[in-house]
């Protein structure tokens, strides 16, 4: 466990304080925005390509062979991402690291679902989800820090020995937990699944770029061939007898409803992640080292809430804590719709915490419930579903909220007598930041209505017994 989280923390560390990094990165490498966003594009199209392939990976190899070939990727990256001397190489690195997380995230949750009995799973998520945020949380802050008094390559010195001990520890004291049933290899399968989901990740990301947004015909082409390709992969898998991705893992509600929380949480997180920094920065005039502080508090409360969240699942189940989660979250991000230059940075802080304490009790709680009601044979499965689903719900997210920003900056600023006056383009990025916090309150209210169908799932004595062994 303390491989795989060293290694997970690491992962999502990477994934975010490189955000804090890109407009250093656009003077630096001399790039502009669009050529930057493929940095983070780029990972998250990775991401959606292999994540889906696990479960298919997780029946084929070993627990140990993965979790190396997981770190090898890792260490690979980040050495090559912290020598790189151009953009490309940056991004190639960038690749090789997504290949890392996009094999770990899996066998992460595998390897708890295989180990721990279906009483004591709200706890060991938790611990997950104290990793899983409050990596992302610290990104921003310690990025910022060195980028003030270092230069960006430290952001990737600084993960590579925590990434190489990771490695010496899963050597010495990984166990392989995982039954290997190695089914046949679809290829036919496997391209569906990466021009599918690849599509979809690439289109969305694509739409977050330039001028033309959702009306570029690259962005309805990728869209299309992704959904199209979904359609046809997901049609195949339902006649095969040993698909590549068991879909029957949809035939169980609860797993159903875990699935569309953790799509919710992770839309709001990603578009509320990436507005708050920009308006804090662009807006507020703060510096990034200040913005990402401000982030942290919230970062920390939710990683600390998560294990405790955990252990209150184990004992009063997931309906007390889901609800009023986003409830709370839905109220935060309505009070942040309303922000403005003269907000105190003390309101940002405490509406931001409050939101992440939120994601706590609704993230692990539902994901752990839904996981909880499938059979140990399609566990690898479930995971593959889940976390690919969180990738493509990070690019929606993040594509739709850039949309918003922009189009409500656009907006204002083409009714206005003087657009290029900085105070109203401040007041520009005002409108188009409550927009997109508006979007978000949105989609929260949309799980909200979900939530009120969960119910604990109930573990037979037998299928914990079946799970252990």
């Amino acid at each position: 466990m303390i491989s795989l989280l060293i290694s997970g923390f690491i992962g999502m560390f990477s994934e975010t304080a490189l955000n804090i990094a890109i407009s250093d990165l656009m003077q630096v490498l001399h790039i502009t925005a669009p050529t930057a966003q493929w940095l983070t594009t780029g990972y998250l199209l990775t991401l959606g390509i292999l994540v889906p392939v696990s479960g298919l990976l997780l029946q084929w190899f070993t627990t140990r062979q993965l979790f190396i070939a997981s770190l090898s990727f890792s260490i690979v990256g980040t050495l090559v991402a912290a020598m790189a001397p151009s953009f490309e190489v940056l991004l190639i690195a960038r690749v090789f690291q997504a290949a890392g997380t996009g094999l770990l995230l899996p066998l992460m949750f595998n390897t708890i679902l295989i180990i721990f009995p279906p009483d004591k799973r709200g706890a060991a998520m938790g611990i997950i989800g104290l990793v899983i945020m409050f990596a992302p949380a610290i990104g921003p802050t310690i990025a910022g820090l060195l980028i003030e008094h270092l230069t960006w390559h430290w952001i990737f010195w600084l993960s590579l020995p925590f990434l190489l001990l990771a490695l010496v520890f899963g050597i010495l004291f990984m166990q392989n937990v995982s039954t290997l049933t190695k089914p046949r290899i679809d290829m036919l399968s496997i391209l569906l699944s990466t021009v599918g989901f690849g599509g979809i990740v690439f289109g969305f990301s694509k739409a977050g770029e330039g001028t033309e947004g959702w009306g570029n015909p690259i962005v309805i082409a990728a869209i299309a061939i992704g959904l199209i390709s979904l359609l046809i992969f997901s049609l195949r898998q339902l006649r095969m007898k040993q698909p590549m991705m068991n879909l029957r893992v949809f035939k169980y509600p609860m797993f159903v409803i875990g699935l569309l929380m953790v799509f919710f949480c992770m839309m709001i997180i990603l578009s509320s992640m990436l507005i708050l920094p920009l308006y804090l920065q662009n807006g507020m005039g703060l510096s990034a080292f200040t913005a990402g502080l401000l982030l942290l508090p919230g970062g920390i409360l939710n990683g600390f809430m998560s294990p405790l969240m955990g252990s209150l699942f184990d004992k009063y189940g997931p309906r007390w804590l889901v609800i009023p989660g986003l409830v709370l979250v839905a109220a935060a991000l309505w009070f942040l719709s309303g922000i403005t230059t003269a907000s105190t940075l003390a309101l940002i802080i405490s509406l931001h915490s409050c939101m992440m304490v939120g994601i706590s009790m609704v993230w692990m709680p539902a994901q752990t419930n839904g996981l909880n009601q499938l059979p140990p044979d399609l566990y690898p499965d479930g995971t593959a579903v889940m976390n690919t689903l969180q990738q493509v719900a990070g690019a929606i997210g993040t594509a739709v909220a850039v949309s918003i920003l922009s189009n409500g900056m656009s907006d204002y600023l083409g009714s206005s007598a003087n657009p290029l006056d900085p105070a109203e383009v401040t007041s520009a990025m005002t409108i188009g930041s409550q927009n997109a916090f508006l979007f978000a309150m949105i989609v929260t209210l949309a799980g909200l209505a979900v939530a009120f169908f969960i119910r604990r799932v109930i573990v037979s004595k037998s299928a914990s017994r079946a799970s252990m062994h």
